[in-house]
Formats: structure tokens, sequence, C-alpha cells
């Protein structure tokens, strides 16, 4: 894998982990977050559903992010939080942030998303062991609905709390692109559909030029997006972390620009 060059492209505090991670494995990374995060000011309706805590079956926190506000929500409300309630997260290392705080939380061991999630029978359970089963989910701003229609869609009442806003830090004109022929990078990954819709429009006038590069993308969901945008070699990861993206890239051969 010593040949890959990559571009990571997910926040700041994210990026300098994967980073860490690739080097250990021999593999090249240069960080251009193109995903701020910029947390949400506390309103008296979070307030009041934080509160309330204890009615909910089920909290799912579907990012990193996610998990680092709540907590800080459920420290300033909860210092003990509700007995034996469940959390469940989309991905191990989300997972990882809430059980470090005692959380009881599981995730699925196959797969990063919310399909994977759905099909988890500790959900399923702790579903079906109410009546009238509530979901609260941690999420972002304007996140997917996928998640929340589909357990609508079982009769389950689905309640937000949002905790950030996605942001798209201010580069220089073609400071992408540069950094790509600069550092003669031979690859680009993007963890969401936010954050490849903003590499495609820092990408600008070079995006045909990039476009032929390899694109690591976690989810078919992205795959598609990008695809449609004239990506010529996506590499769905079936995942979100590090470990995903390694195995991706012990499978392809590294393509210089």
């Amino acid at each position: 894998m010593t040949g890959w060059r990559l571009l990571l492209t997910r926040p700041a505090e994210e990026c300098a982990a994967l980073s860490a991670t690739l080097a250990e494995q021999g593999v090249f990374s240069s960080s251009l977050p193109l995903l701020e995060i910029e947390p949400i000011a506390e309103t008296a309706e979070q307030r009041s559903t934080v509160l309330e805590l204890q009615r909910y079956c089920a909290v799912i926190v579907v990012s990193k992010p996610a998990a680092r506000l709540g907590l800080q929500v459920l420290a300033r409300y909860w210092p003990q939080p509700p007995k034996d309630q469940p959390w469940f997260s989309v991905g191990a290392a989300t997972a990882h942030i809430l059980a470090e705080h005692g959380l009881r939380v599981s995730f699925p061991p196959q797969g990063d998303d919310s399909e994977a999630l759905l099909a988890l029978p500790e959900l399923q359970d702790a579903l079906a062991a109410t009546p009238s089963p509530r979901v609260l989910i941690l999420r972002g701003e304007g996140g997917r609905e996928a998640l929340a229609d589909c357990l609508r869609g079982q009769g389950v009442a689905v309640d937000y709390l949002q905790l950030y806003r996605r942001r798209l830090p201010h580069y220089g004109l073609a400071a992408l692109p540069a950094r790509v022929y600069a550092e003669r990078l031979n690859g680009l990954v993007v963890s969401s559909g936010q954050g490849f819709e903003h590499l495609l429009a820092l990408a600008g006038q070079d995006w045909p030029t990039l476009a032929r590069l390899p694109l690591f993308v976690p989810s078919p969901r992205v795959a598609e997006l990008a695809t449609a945008a004239g990506a010529l070699a996506v590499v769905d990861c079936r995942g979100a972390s590090a470990a995903a993206l390694l195995a991706a890239l012990r499978e392809h051969a590294p393509a210089a620009l």
C-alpha cells in the first residue's frame, strides 16, 4: 500500500487520526478538511428533549461529532443517564466514544450505515420491548432522513436532537487542485455525501482531471452521487472507518495522476 498518496477531507480532528493510522501502514496522506463542525446553540426545545430522555426506548447516534456534543449535553442534565437505556451507533468509532462514558451501546459488526443498524437484533429488541416505541436520534442539522423514515414505517415515533451543522472551511481559489498536483496525490477520500459535494465545488474546472483519480467513499449512496457527477474510479469502502479504507486500499492498486 506504500504507493498510495491520499487526499483526506474529513473534519480536522478526524483527518489527524486517520492520517496517523495510515502512516502506520506506510500510506502517505495530505489533509484538506472539507467539513467544519459548528455546534448549534442550545434551544429550549433541545433542553426539553434531553430532560425527557427516559421516555425513549432507544437513543441512536449517527456520527462522532454527534457523540461528542451529545455527551456534553448529557453531562449538563444527566450526570447519571437513565439506567439500562440502550444506545446505538452506526459505526464502531462512534460507539467507542459513547462506551468510554459508560453508556450501554450497540453497533453493527458489519457495515457502517443505517441499513446495517436497522437490522441489528439489539435495536429490534429495544423497539419490541414497549407497545409505543419512541426513538431519539442525535445528529447534525439537515442529516439524511432514511433512518427515521424506516423507523416510522415500523410504527416508531422519532425525535431529533440536532447538535451541529457542517460548513465548508474557507480556502483560496484552486486550493484543492493545487494540493493534489503539488503533492502528487493519486487518490481522494470522502466520508459523506456532503463531503463529496464540497470536494466537487472546490475542484472547479479541474474536476474532469481529478475525476479520473480513485475516489474512496463510505457507502453505495455516496458512490452513486459521485458516479452521477462524473467520477470515473469510485471505490465503495462499505464503511467510513479506517479499517474499511485500509481494506479497500489493499484491494486496489495505486493510480498516478
